[in-house]
């Protein structure tokens, strides 16, 4: 398993990304992505899908998105991303491990070099072992390899937590990479 890094919160340039609409925040990603001849995979739990969506509404889509992986089952994540049981069973499918496994593990089956993974408990229940409704963790890969995990805690009824949980995956990877093109 790679190393994993916990994520620093930016509040400046996150803060200022977290007002976009989701299709605006696909577009300006798929634009540094393009820029980059970068592609992106998603592995969604929680948010159902709507990354995957955001990422389709934006203009070329195909240039920096190819595929992308909806699993809400333990058994889904374990067969179509490659997480291990071990990691289900000890650590949850709402976890960093879990997090941080289906982002290397849709990099792996697909073949693109940066991912999104977004697992969590969008409501109105928490999770079983008493993690609150409104908990997700999010796990990215970046191209140089590097895993990076965070996780927040969302306010609102689940379709708000949906919606904050796919701004927050996508602007997170766009301040992610501007920092990788600010460094070199």
């Amino acid at each position: 398993m790679p190393n994993n890094e916990d994520l620093p919160f930016d509040d400046g340039r996150l803060s200022e990304l977290l007002n976009k609409d989701p299709i605006e925040l696909a577009g300006m990603l798929g634009e540094i992505l393009v820029a980059r001849k970068l592609r992106v995979t998603t592995a969604e739990s929680c948010t159902g899908g709507n990354i995957a969506k955001s990422l389709c509404a934006a203009q070329n889509t195909p240039e920096f998105y190819g595929c992308g992986f909806v699993s809400f089952t333990d058994e889904a994540k374990h067969r179509l991303l490659h997480v291990r049981n071990e990691t289900l069973e000890t650590w949850t499918a709402v976890s960093q491990q879990t997090a941080m496994e289906m982002a290397t593990g849709a990099c792996e089956v697909s073949k693109e070099p940066v991912s999104i993974a977004v697992t969590g408990y969008a409501g109105p229940d928490g999770g079983e072992d008493g993690t609150p409704a409104g908990t997700v963790w999010f796990g990215w890969v970046l191209p140089e390899g590097r895993v990076l995990t965070i996780r927040r805690q969302f306010e609102g009824d689940p379709q708000a937590v949906l919606e904050q949980a796919v701004k927050f995956a996508l602007g997170q990877l766009i301040v992610q990479l501007d920092n990788i093109s600010s460094a070199e």
